[in-house]
């Protein structure tokens, strides 16, 4: 059933769900609270000063109302709560000053002021409390919806004849006595106890990691059948390229290097992760991957995640391969259709081998002769559609995807099961490490005398700040602020740059090359810079509010900057959670980063500030549940090995499933 037809549902709220990708019955009942209220009664005998407490009972005077300032209102009255008399203030709610009725119930919660028997209520109910703790589902929505108005279209559809596909196989349900789904729906929506409440949220969290891992399981085992190219790739020809290359190789790159040409070799299909530090060098590796490819006489498509980079990758292509008869070319958004459509015709001809570029790679009239390997950066930048999309322009290509975020071994198995892994743990020689301090928003004036140092050495920094714009609820420091106060700094004699999520892509670009040509010393940006390009000048990082962030993202930002041999510096600006900010200080190595982050704050945060789509479970969180997420993967494994798994996975249309995440071949 749509949404639009449900008794209470008019057009303005279904527009609001829209926004929450909630269409049909379905979606709104598997839309879950992020948290609860719990609403016990609090004992006023035993309150403290400024304590926010919660309370009930009787209206025992006429609510008198005041106005002042512009549009602001105050209304007080008393109610009487287990025979004590309280006085009551309430801050611009005169609108339900005829709600309050002398002697009729009312819940109030807030601030209790003992000194002066005065409740200033924040939030209030027209009902006297029940015996037992009330329980009240909290959602996130969106501008225009309340949670008063969610929890009732929620309540006019939970009893409803609706068939939620359960996907838990029976004798998994039976091992744990999970209750069933559609209890577990009611009970999550419309909870009466915290025992229940927990059962049906451990059911619908283990229900989504089974899920999870099914198709984890599906994809390796494809993965397994799926017949690659046979390459026959001579190891001297490791040797042959590295002693054009000005440096020498780490014993990691190398290490790699060998994992993925033995892959290529392999007649089975390479599904490869790449991980490394930024600066760590996994770009070069990828480089080789392309070379071993074009001697087989196969086509490669290098997919960026801006244009940019892109750029980057085939500026560096270029320079690598400049003594090598390998055509290389680049397509962008940007280019004029005449010169589109000249790479277009060579690429179908097969006389582009390499072609990098960003979304644009996998368009459909992006055709290829015979593409052979298919490599992603930044590869959960990326969804599982784009990609498999891209693998399909090919007969059978290979799949490198590279990530600057090392995420805890164990996690990794779990989470890309269906991907071999590969490590770069080495940093390349030369580079010298990032001194990383931290400052409170006390020090700003040393902090500005140390950037100064840096701008008149002719270096330039990246400022960056956690929001676009101010917030009502928050004082963090925004782009905007900031690039005003460092206009006022240091305006006269440096230029200032301002780069956030809200410029367009070319907006961005111009930006971006303005700072790798040291046309612009400042830039004053929000984390859109954590995957850029390479400037070899910037020498100085300054986070604020940097609280604010994973240890992984701020290890991903710093890696900005260091990428020379010249001394390079972050700055932590925060008030708050130094100890855990302290470890940026000591660490350098971005996959014992990736543990304590892990440890502290979740899966989240190793992919920046929001996750990765693939990653995304409505209930259930990769950190704290990682226990669940393991029994799920052990109990998956295990029963996709019965008799009853064929008939339990045509049963739950699992194909359909598989359908809607990825282009199956």
């Amino acid at each position: 059933m749509q949404i639009e037809d449900i008794k209470g549902i008019g057009p303005k709220a279904t527009s609001l769900l829209h926004k929450l990708n909630i269409y049909e019955t379905s979606d709104l009942l598997t839309y879950f609270p992020f948290r609860y209220n719990v609403l016990k009664k609090s004992d006023l005998n035993s309150a403290k000063q400024d304590e926010n407490i919660v309370i009930d009972g009787r209206v025992k005077s006429i609510p008198r109302l005041y106005f002042y300032g512009r549009r602001m209102d105050k209304m007080t009255f008393q109610i009487e709560s287990d025979s004590l008399l309280i006085n009551v203030v309430i801050y611009n709610r005169g609108f339900l000053k005829s709600n309050f009725v002398l002697n009729d119930y009312v819940t109030l919660i807030g601030k209790y002021d003992l000194k002066h028997n005065l409740l200033v209520a924040n939030d209030i109910r027209f009902y006297k409390l029940p015996e037992k703790p009330l329980i009240e589902p909290v959602y996130h929505l969106t501008y225009g919806l309340s949670n008063k108005s969610f929890q009732k279209y929620i309540n006019s559809v939970i009893f409803l004849d609706i068939a939620l596909t359960d996907y838990i196989p029976k004798e998994l349900a039976s091992k744990y006595h999970f209750v069933s789904k559609d209890m577990a729906i009611k009970v999550i929506h419309q909870p009466n106890d915290e025992k229940t409440l927990k059962q049906a949220i451990l059911r619908l969290k283990y229900e989504e990691f089974f899920l999870f891992m099914l198709k984890m399981q599906y994809l390796k085992n494809q993965k397994e059948k799926d017949d690659g190219i046979a390459r026959n790739i001579s190891r001297d020809n490791i040797d042959s390229l590295a002693k054009t290359l000005p440096f020498t190789l780490t014993l990691d790159q190398l290490k790699c290097i060998t994992e993925i040409l033995n892959d290529l070799n392999s007649p089975k299909r390479m599904n490869r992760l790449l991980q490394g530090d930024v600066g760590s060098g996994k770009t070069i590796v990828a480089f080789f991957a392309t070379y071993f490819n074009y001697l087989s006489g196969y086509q490669t498509a290098f997919m960026a995640p801006t244009e940019i980079l892109a750029l980057q990758h085939y500026e560096n292509l270029k320079q690598i391969f400049k003594n090598y008869d390998i055509k290389i070319a680049c397509l962008t958004g940007k280019m004029k259709a005449q010169e589109k459509k000249a790479i277009l015709e060579n690429l179908k001809t097969g006389q582009i081998d390499v072609l990098v570029g960003t979304h644009t790679l996998f368009q459909k009239q992006v055709e290829y002769k015979n593409l052979g390997l298919v490599i992603t950066d930044e590869q959960h930048r990326f969804g599982v559609n784009q990609r498999t999309t891209l693998k399909g322009k090919g007969k059978a290509p290979d799949m490198l995807a590279m990530s600057a975020t090392p995420i805890p071994r164990t996690y990794a198995l779990t989470i890309y099961g269906d991907m071999d892994i590969s490590n770069i743990k080495t940093l390349p020689s030369g580079r010298k490490k990032i001194t990383t301090i931290l400052k409170s928003e006390s020090d700003i004036k040393d902090v500005l005398a140390m950037m100064l140092e840096q701008l008149k050495a002719h270096h330039q920094i990246y400022v960056i700040a956690p929001l676009i714009e101010e917030s009502d609820k928050t004082n963090q420091e925004d782009v905007m602020k900031l690039t005003e106060k460092m206009q006022k700094a240091f305006g006269k004699f440096y230029k200032v740059g301002t780069l956030h999520g809200k410029l367009s892509s070319s907006e961005k670009d111009k930006i971006m090359t303005s700072f790798k040509n040291n046309e612009i010393q400042i830039l004053i940006s929000t984390t859109v810079i954590e995957v850029g390009i390479d400037v070899k000048n910037a020498t100085m990082m300054v986070i604020f509010d940097s609280y604010r962030f994973g240890l992984s993202t701020i290890h991903q930002l710093r890696g900005r900057v260091g990428r020379n041999d010249l001394d390079s510096y972050c700055i932590l600006i925060s008030n708050r959670e130094t100890e855990r900010l302290k470890i940026l200080t000591e660490y350098q190595d971005g996959f014992t980063i990736s543990e304590k982050d892990f440890e502290l704050r979740g899966s989240g945060d190793l992919f920046g500030l929001e996750q990765s789509g693939e990653m995304i479970f409505k209930l259930a969180n990769i950190k704290k549940d990682y226990q669940i997420l393991v029994k799920a993967k052990e109990d998956c494994e295990e029963f996709l090995k019965l008799d009853g798994a064929t008939e339990y996975l045509e049963a739950i249309k699992f194909k359909e499933i598989m359908q809607k995440i990825a282009d199956l071949d």
